[in-house]
């Protein structure tokens, strides 16, 4: 079993401890922590929620969560006696100053008064503020206190001003760790080694070499339970807002000094403040939006957005945009952001497209040299060259695609993106989490776009679920002279 560096002792307390998010990613990722040495013996887990629940009961479902939602080989009886052991619940409603905060905090005090506390919200943002303000009024934030805030934060800049000043009137930026957990994936990560560790590609990874780059996150699945929730949000605040331009910054930032945290956001902000706004009267033909209609996936017949959500909407499952970094670098690069629900296959990737040979000694121009950077699923690296085709006696080319698959020692499989973030807020290591002035960035570039789009500037497309989105986002590829990835290959 391979083991890594064990952490101080902690105590994370988990606002909205019986909900999904806690249940299918906090307590594994936790679990998988506490199976591979990083969590200490003293450390402790503190559900809240406002279900009336004791202990034992919770204890209850949260075996239950680990035998559902952990990989077979990985789930261990014995492994999960011991994390429930250093697991405990208490019946909390968060927004309330009564006395039920007495219990967490006879609780917390049980511990030295020095110990790291991890506080996450797994709750609606909008109770971020008051859930601060009943820790600040029960004197439970400590100099040694982090407080972990899940996305989204707000719909748009004015309600993110909103959260992130209720939260920082309770806690400096240093301790606040807005969390994304896309920058948690290992593949996104591996962005920063393969530019930035080998020369020959941080060489080539210019306007001068770079035609154009394609950041996709796309999923088989539709928004099924949660319709009444997405329609709130929509594919552009829900993936391109937050993680696809972080993933962007990645690609696109100058090479930090260092990696530690405020040079890497340093990096990242520049980048978020280079974009190029979209003015209104050009919505039209920067973006792309749609909502699927009913198709077949994976061979099974799927009904459209419309019919899973039961009302007319003007919310977006296919989303498409084009977007321009205005630096010495990447002047006149397009970068092409898409994101989509009930596509024809999942997949996350970012696509660098090399500009072509310019050369005529094989008689035709050889294809363009690509890397694919593989999120997910199948974690690695393509690279795409050509070579003599051996199969003509005649000399031709032909594509060779070197495929780097990463993996970890022994076939394991990479720890889930929440464990890495999970710890590093014990740690106090900010550098794979949001700084305030990243996310107020990305919503001064965004918000014109959706404003645009609310008033119907760009008209709602629709394509059938099982298909890679509308006819209009090939349209705006081909304008560049560009093309999608898949109709690459």
């Amino acid at each position: 079993m391979e083991h890594f560096q064990q952490v101080e002792p902690f105590d994370y307390v988990i606002f909205g401890a019986t909900g999904d998010l806690t249940m299918r990613k906090l307590l594994p990722a936790l679990y998988n922590r506490m199976r591979v040495g990083q969590i200490p013996d003293e450390a402790r887990i503190i559900g809240t929620a406002r279900t009336e629940l004791n202990r034992e009961q919770y204890l209850e479902r949260a075996r239950d969560a680990l035998q559902r939602f952990l990989p077979a080989d990985i789930y261990n009886p014995g492994l999960t006696d011991r994390f429930l052991g250093q697991l405990d619940y208490v019946t909390l409603d968060a927004t309330q100053s009564g006395t039920d905060w007495n219990d967490l905090s006879s609780l917390l005090a049980e511990a030295p008064p020095e110990r790291i506390r991890v506080y996450y919200f797994a709750t609606a943002p909008q109770l971020y503020a008051s859930i601060c303000e009943n820790l600040h009024s029960h004197d439970l934030i400590t100099p040694q206190s982090r407080v972990v805030l899940e996305k989204p934060i707000g719909t748009d800049m004015a309600t993110a001003t909103v959260i992130n000043d209720g939260v920082g009137h309770y806690f400096p930026e240093s301790q606040i760790y807005r969390i994304d957990h896309y920058l948690g994936k290992e593949t996104v990560q591996n962005i920063i080694a393969l530019r930035f560790a080998n020369p020959l590609l941080n060489a080539a990874w210019t306007k001068d070499f770079i035609e154009s780059v394609q950041i996709t996150a796309a999923e088989t699945v539709g928004v099924e339970g949660r319709a009444s929730y997405y329609d709130t949000s929509g594919a552009l605040r829900d993936m391109i807002q937050n993680h696809l331009l972080q993933v962007l910054c990645l690609v696109a930032m100058e090479a930090p000094d260092t990696l530690e945290a405020s040079k890497v956001r340093n990096a990242k902000l520049a980048v978020l403040n280079a974009l190029r706004p979209i003015p209104e009267d050009r919505v039209a033909q920067e973006t792309v939006r749609g909502q699927y209609t009913a198709g077949v996936v994976n061979g099974e017949n799927v009904p459209g957005y419309l019919e899973e959500l039961g009302q007319p909407s003007n919310t977006e499952t296919y989303a498409a945009v084009r977007v321009w970094v205005d630096t010495p670098r990447w002047k006149d690069v397009p970068f092409y952001i898409r994101t989509a629900k009930r596509s024809a296959k999942k997949v996350s990737e970012v696509v660098i497209n090399f500009r072509p040979a310019a050369t005529a000694m094989f008689g035709s121009t050889p294809a363009s040299n690509r890397i694919v950077v593989r999120v997910q699923p199948n974690e690695g690296v393509e690279l795409h060259l050509n070579v003599k085709n051996p199969a003509l006696d005649v000399f031709s080319l032909h594509t060779a695609d070197l495929d780097a698959s990463i993996r970890m020692e022994g076939g394991q499989p990479f720890p889930d993106s929440y464990e890495r973030l999970l710890i590093d807020a014990v740690r106090g290591n900010p550098v794979l989490f949001i700084r305030r002035d990243e996310v107020e960035a990305a919503w001064r570039w965004a918000e014109p776009v959706l404003d645009a789009w609310a008033q119907n500037k760009a008209p709602m497309q629709t394509y059938s679920a099982g298909s890679y989105g509308p006819q209009q986002a090939n349209t705006l590829l081909a304008d560049q002279g560009d093309k999608w990835h898949e109709d690459m290959e």
